[in-house]
């Protein structure tokens, strides 16, 4: 049977559950003041506390309820389909993605080049030459990807790793651009919206990670004249990049807001001061435009 094997001090015990446990998420207001000279003792120390609750690390779970074989000329591989979803509260935003075992063999082996010490002791599902399609082996293996990603995940320094990320998004990402780059807008944007919602799950620590991917959605909805939700998606984009003006997104980012805002009928003023002021600190150099830009990303 295959299961994931850790060993702990010369002793090895099967892990037959993901890892993380289920834990009650706390929200903290979104309307919370700001921390003043003016506050009491007590309302700074329930400021801070629903400040760290609201920082706190979102917890994934991964389930693998199914699979799919799939047969093509000279080829034959299982699929397994894999739920992401967010624990302690209701996730109206679970995603959906299907991985093959090369896919995992992959992950592991890249994984081992800069863990090495952190996930030595995992035993890995190996090949096997017969037996593959077999109800039997097809359900060990499903456990055992799903205990194998519940603990990369609950170690921080995996689960933060571009090997680790790029495993769960990164097919779903050369799909979407590919159809950008081909004009396909509704398409890609069907895809990078379901991608942004665990996106920004996983990038938590680094929102700045997201804004490619924000803004290629952006790039998708004005070409498919719905300027209203490329605004919405701009103005989320530009959040996390309040305090990185130099990022290469800054500046076509902000040259879109404005054409959007003023096709929308939205004061545009203070977003051209930010782009004057961004310009002026750079160089004379030539500045992609937004769509320019996306159209580079996840090129095979």
């Amino acid at each position: 049977m295959f299961f994931c094997v850790l060993k702990i001090k010369s002793k090895a015990c099967i892990v037959i559950s993901s890892p993380l446990k289920t834990l009650q998420k706390l929200k903290g207001t979104s309307n919370s003041p700001s921390p003043s000279s003016s506050m009491t003792t007590k309302q700074l120390q329930d400021y801070w506390r629903n400040e760290k609750r609201r920082c706190r690390q979102v917890k994934l779970l991964f389930e693998i309820p199914s699979t799919r074989i799939v047969e093509q000329y000279l080829s034959k591989y299982v699929l397994y389909k894999i739920i992401i979803i967010q624990t302690g509260s209701f996730d109206g935003n679970k995603t959906v993605i299907e991985r093959r075992y090369s896919d995992f063999e992959k992950l592991h082996k890249n994984l081992l080049k800069d863990f090495n010490e952190e996930i030595e002791d995992v035993t890995f599902p190996k090949k096997c030459l017969t037996g593959n399609f077999t109800e039997e082996m097809i359900n060990e293996r499903k456990l055992a990807f799903r205990d194998y990603l519940g603990f990369l995940y609950s170690m921080k320094c995996v689960r933060r790793s571009k090997k680790f990320i790029d495993f769960l998004i990164r097919p779903e990402m050369e799909e979407a651009y590919g159809c950008l780059r081909g004009g396909q807008y509704t398409k890609a944007l069907e895809i990078l919206v379901q991608v942004v919602a665990l996106q920004e799950k996983l990038t938590k620590h680094n929102p700045v990670l997201i804004v490619p991917t924000l803004c290629a959605v952006v790039v998708c909805h004005k070409d498919l004249e719905n300027p209203a939700s490329a605004y919405e998606y701009g103005e989320k984009a530009l959040l996390r990049l309040q305090m990185h003006g130099g990022h290469r997104y800054y500046v076509p980012l902000l040259e879109t807001m404005i054409t959007l805002a003023y096709e929308l009928g939205k004061d545009f003023l203070s977003l051209q001061e930010k782009l004057e002021e961004s310009k002026a600190k750079r160089d004379q150099i030539k500045v992609f435009t937004l769509k320019e830009l996306a159209v580079r990303e996840y090129i095979q």
